[in-house]
């Protein structure tokens, strides 16, 4: 651990060029430097590994974007679960977690790989988990949680303390069983990211019209 917070503060962080445009859209990752990759990106921060330490994944906040001592605190409270990952050290603007392997929904669905029942029940039964630690599951969507070996993991938890209802997870359920599960368990086929990006801007109007 030592050796990579030495790397993050000495390479990553100087290096790294995050910015944050619009809170509701992916930050863009402009430079990243070698080794480090990168992992994926949310609406508040970038996620990196080193090649070197390929089982901690290192979550860097865009400046000017809140909400890394809130994540803190709901690692804190879930503690360990196997569908969540855990935080091992928290910094000023970055956060060292357990490296979670495995393909996010939005990913399976754009690559044709099947999203089992038993992954959606898995996602279930972890929110329930976190409810009972006082926590309030927000934000639950097709590129936060991931499928491993047909088993359901949760990717982010960064909204975890809000406490205003949050109907994502309800909804993407719903058209998992009336429309994706029927039609891909006879048919696999991928589907193209321009499809499920209209449908992802589609279901954002759609919840503010609900609103």
């Amino acid at each position: 651990m030592e050796k990579l917070l030495e790397w993050i503060t000495d390479e990553l962080l100087t290096k790294a060029t995050i910015e944050s445009i619009d809170p509701k859209e992916p930050v863009k990752v402009r430079s990243v430097p070698k080794p480090w990759k990168v992992l994926g990106t949310g609406n508040y921060a970038a996620v990196f590994y080193h090649p070197e330490a390929p089982d901690y994944a290192v979550k860097v906040y865009a400046p000017g974007r809140p909400g890394l001592t809130e994540e803190a605190e709901v690692y804190r409270r879930l503690g360990r679960h196997p569908a969540f990952s855990e935080c091992y050290y928290s910094g000023p603007d970055f956060l060292v977690l357990k490296r979670l392997r495995g393909v996010t929904f939005y990913d399976s669905m754009k690559r044709g790989i099947f999203i089992t029942e038993q992954a959606i029940e898995d996602i279930d039964s972890a929110l329930d988990y976190a409810r009972s630690m006082g926590l309030h599951p927000h934000d639950v969507h097709a590129k936060n949680v991931m499928i491993r070996n047909t088993h359901g993991l949760i990717v982010d938890i960064s909204d975890f303390l809000k406490e205003e209802d949050c109907s994502m997870w309800e909804d993407y359920k719903t058209a998992y069983y009336r429309l994706y599960r029927p039609v891909a368990s006879r048919w696999r086929f991928p589907v193209p990211r321009l499809v499920l990006e209209t449908v992802r801007r589609g279901y954002r109007l759609w919840r503010r019209w609900r609103e």
